[in-house]
């Protein structure tokens, strides 16, 4: 394993993590959280929009050099229909921005902690995307986060 980073990235055990990318929080409905977290920062969101892949609806605010991140279902089948089936609205995983998410990917798998995908999603907001089982990760969900390059 590398001991040093790649340049702009920290290595946190040996993640190499470029920033926190965004805090996800699971919403029932998305105009009225809209609403909320726009009395909160003062400003809109700047983006909108749907992940057909994981049937929900996102909407982004810029804080600082990460973002916040609403969720919400567009299907009951969802992941995150399921999730406020059994939880309340909030907190729902924290991403981070990797260098390289198959390399992240391939590291943790031989660290034994399982991916919820085997390859990465198209997410929103232009990234690649995979969740690690929050079992394998002390409860937490934890989403992976790569740029698309164009």
């Amino acid at each position: 394993m590398e001991l040093f980073p790649l340049k702009g990235t920290q290595v946190f055990g040996a993640i190499r993590v470029k920033k926190i990318e965004h805090i996800g929080i699971a919403v029932k409905d998305i105009k009225a959280s809209n609403k909320v977290f726009v009395k909160i920062f003062g400003k809109e969101s700047y983006k909108s929009e749907p992940v057909e892949s994981e049937s929900v609806i996102t909407s982004f605010f810029q804080v600082g050099e990460s973002k916040i991140e609403l969720v919400a279902a567009t299907d009951l089948s969802s992941s995150i229909a399921k999730y406020l089936d059994n939880n309340r609205e909030g907190m729902h995983h924290i991403a981070f921005d990797v260098a390289d998410i198959k390399v992240e990917m391939r590291r943790l798998k031989s660290e034994g902690i399982r991916t919820l995908n085997d390859q990465p999603k198209k997410g929103a907001d232009n990234k690649l995307i995979c969740f690690l089982h929050p079992k394998d990760t002390n409860g937490v969900l934890i989403e992976l986060c790569q740029e698309i390059e164009i």
